[in-house]
């Protein structure tokens, strides 16, 4: 079993296939060994739509209650739901969802206090020590009096938290198509969006884990397919796709474009920068566009640089104190929202900017999406180091280029730039690219790629 618990403790999570690689039972284990490590008195659980979610939450709420805990079962809500619980509860949470795989798996996402991320380096590893060692020897020893389950809907005050934080109350009425995907967002969506001057228009939003229409992942090109072309079909002013447990948000504007995830994280932090005076810090991924930095200085912000991934994001965020950050996967991160992600908290900013003023989608993110982006183009290869030596053997010592190792190899020149970063999990490497117009982007794409690929 221990082998099995090194395939499904991820650097940032608990995921895998249910039951074949856990169940009901090591969930139980995940709930005392979690109440152990956080030393918490209380803590609050909530899941997700998928079938096997209200069971191995229920576990792992008796294992935490079995060493004392007292446990907060809100039940069916999206990830930022439950770090909205965690956060204005002041109370450690776990959350039982596999995002945007599919309906066999599931995954524990885990939190400290206020949202405070659980990864690798911040308790998972002890977590997962502690669940091995009970399965080699004896189970953890119950507390002497339990703690309590109870049951408490956080819904209401989830959605009139965010709608505190942005004001849609005199925005022009906007036709908008969302697609829950059959996940999360069709629970939320409704709650939040009521009473504004919104006319909503739903797709998918029957909470359905086996995802019946197209997989909860947006940002795949196939499945946003239905939302543009319901868009069109609508004359909505804006179309918004959410992944599973909804805590990330994808946009397409009134003629069904995809409107970039770096666009968003540029316009959301032109509007924090404005509530805070033109001053704070703004966090973004090294993978974002070019745009992102600029906008940040225009609007007077100081932007900050850092690896891809949200422990990354989040530990910059409380570093610096930094307002705001985005991730070019469509993660937005709020420091009024605890540094936590909320896909809804970044939808809301943009509804409010395109509801406040009469022009068009399109029009409006132009000012926020300048250059030409290849997207994340992933290779197969045999030896990961050997084909990302060759590709720095290739730019390292020409005139005019930048090369640094912040997370993979990225290279600038005066116009262009890309980034190559291994795959943690698969024999992959990741390529970025982006520059001031198409055909130098395709040029620099297609000349990595050769090399790559070799």
């Amino acid at each position: 079993m221990a082998a099995d618990l090194s395939q499904i403790v991820k650097a940032y999570d608990v995921r895998g296939v249910v039951p074949d690689q856990w169940d009901e039972s090591l969930a139980e284990l995940f709930g005392a060994a979690f109440a152990q490590v956080t030393g918490a008195g209380a803590i609050v659980v909530g899941h997700d739509m998928r079938p096997s979610s209200p069971g191995l939450s229920r576990a792992f709420a008796r294992g935490a209650a079995a060493r004392g805990v007292d446990v907060t079962e809100i039940g069916l809500c999206s990830t930022d739901q439950l770090y909205y619980a965690s956060g204005a509860f002041g109370l450690p949470g776990a959350m039982f969802t596999a995002s945007h795989n599919p309906a066999k798996y599931n995954g524990i996402k885990m939190c400290r206090a206020g949202a405070a991320p659980v990864g690798q380096d911040t308790g998972l590893t002890e977590i997962r020590e502690l669940v091995e060692k009970w399965l080699d020897s004896s189970a953890p020893e119950p507390a002497q009096t339990p703690g309590t389950i109870t049951q408490r809907d956080t819904l209401d005050d989830y959605a009139a938290y965010l709608r505190s934080l942005v004001d849609l109350t005199s925005i022009r009425t906007l036709k908008v198509v969302v697609d829950a995907g059959n996940g999360m967002g069709g629970h939320t969506v409704p709650t939040v969006f009521d009473g504004l001057p919104i006319d909503l228009v739903p797709m998918y939003f029957e909470l359905d884990g086996t995802f019946p229409n197209h997989e909860a992942n947006p940002l795949d090109p196939a499945n946003i397919v239905d939302l543009q072309k319901r868009v069109r079909e609508e004359g909505a002013d804006i179309g918004i796709a959410f992944d599973g447990d909804a805590d990330r948000c994808f946009v397409v504007d009134g003629q069904g474009d995809p409107v970039s995830p770096s666009a968003i994280t540029a316009l959301v932090a032109a509007r924090e920068l404005g509530k805070n005076g033109g001053r704070g810090t703004v966090i973004h991924n090294l993978i974002t566009s070019w745009s992102v930095p600029e906008v940040v200085r225009e609007h007077g912000g100081t932007p900050v640089r850092t690896r891809v991934g949200h422990s990354f994001i989040k530990a910059e965020m409380a570093r610096t104190g930094a307002i705001f950050g985005g991730e070019h996967s469509a993660h937005y991160y709020f420091k009024e929202f605890w540094n936590a992600d909320t896909g809804m908290l970044a939808a809301l900013h943009v509804l409010a900017a395109l509801g406040g003023q009469d022009q068009p989608l399109s029009r409006l993110v132009a000012e926020y999406d300048r250059y030409v982006g290849s997207g994340e183009i992933n290779s197969t290869v045999d030896d990961q180091k050997a084909r990302l030596a060759a590709v720095k053997a290739a730019y390292q010592g020409v005139e005019g280029l930048e090369l640094d190792e912040l997370d993979g190899l990225t290279v600038s020149a005066a116009d262009w730039w890309f980034n190559v970063r291994p795959s943690n999990t698969e024999p992959l490497l990741r390529l970025n690219a982006e520059a001031k117009d198409e055909a130098a982007m395709a040029k620099i794409r297609d000349e990595v790629l050769a090399i790559i690929r070799g």
